[in-house]
């Protein structure tokens, strides 16, 4: 079946830490959130188990292993617990999500009342 695309859509890079829509770089020159701008990654490993180094390059980050060669960011990611050197720990579990939610309100708005045009 043929999903067409959507402008805008097709890559959408997320923060590591949040999983939010990430929008500008640090330091290291990997792409976060507002919120994680002074954030630094901490050391990575591979799926072999020696360290990996993170490269930027035409289609954004991934990681480079001594012994695996390029390794696809979302990968280490998986692999790693990703901590911000700051000192928080960023735990991406909906649970935390959930919690941080806040109660809706309903709002019933008419035909005749301002808001219905906003």
């Amino acid at each position: 079946m043929f999903i067409p695309k959507k402008y805008g859509k097709s890559k959408v890079e997320k923060c590591p830490f949040c999983d939010q829509q990430a929008i500008t770089f640090n330091k290291q020159g990997l792409i976060v959130c507002r919120n994680h701008i002074s954030a630094l990654l901490g050391e990575m490993k591979c799926v072999c188990g020696k360290f990996a180094d993170l490269k930027t390059g035409k289609w954004g980050v991934y990681f480079s292993c001594l012994s695996c060669g390029n390794v696809n960011a979302k990968k280490i990611f998986e692999i790693n617990n990703v901590i911000n050197l700051n000192g928080k720990n960023e735990n991406k579990s909906p649970e935390n999500i959930i919690q941080k939610r806040k109660n809706p309100t309903e709002i019933t708005i008419r035909s005749d009342d301002p808001r219905y045009f906003n």
